[in-house]
């Protein structure tokens, strides 16, 4: 299994997933947006120290990248990777993820012209709807245990 996780760093969530992480001697990959590592790089280098994989999810999470010009959307995704590198002070992974998967075949083709893979997901946690945090643990566990590998998605964002 490998977890990931989108949309952060936030003060509020991103602390408290790393304090589990680190009690269950877990890694993951965390999939940031590029202004909130901006506004929040003590989390950055947090993440970073712990021996987690920093990833981008572009500057501003737009859900409208296919609606974008191409050369609106690679802005968005260079600005978002060198956001991260600038609060983290060195160089990520060469991972991307789309926000909402949505990428385009010039974007696609681009990103792996300069050697960055792109990221999708085996499972989801469905985590941006409302539920009981045993819900959502139940839902989890239920799809990994159908699954039994591959690449899960969380946000960490949400508490």
């Amino acid at each position: 299994m490998v977890l990931t996780f989108d949309d952060g760093p936030l003060p509020a969530t991103t602390g408290p997933v790393l304090d589990t992480l680190a009690r269950e001697g877990v890694r993951a990959t965390f999939f940031l947006i590029g202004r909130n590592a901006r506004a929040n790089p003590q989390y950055v280098r947090r993440i970073v120290a712990a021996g987690h994989t920093l990833a981008n999810h572009t500057m501003t999470h737009p859900w409208t990248l296919r609606q974008r010009s191409f050369a609106t959307g690679l802005q968005d995704i260079l600005d978002g990777q060198d956001a991260i590198e600038q609060a983290a002070g060195q160089r990520i992974a060469p991972f991307f993820r789309f926000p909402g998967f949505a990428d385009t075949p010039e974007l696609l083709a681009e990103l792996s012209r300069r050697n960055i893979a792109v990221w999708g997901t085996d499972l989801w946690a469905s985590d941006w709807n409302e539920m009981t945090p045993g819900a959502q643990l139940q839902l989890l566990y239920s799809r990994v245990v159908k699954a039994r590998k591959g690449i899960v998605l969380l946000h960490d964002t949400r508490p």
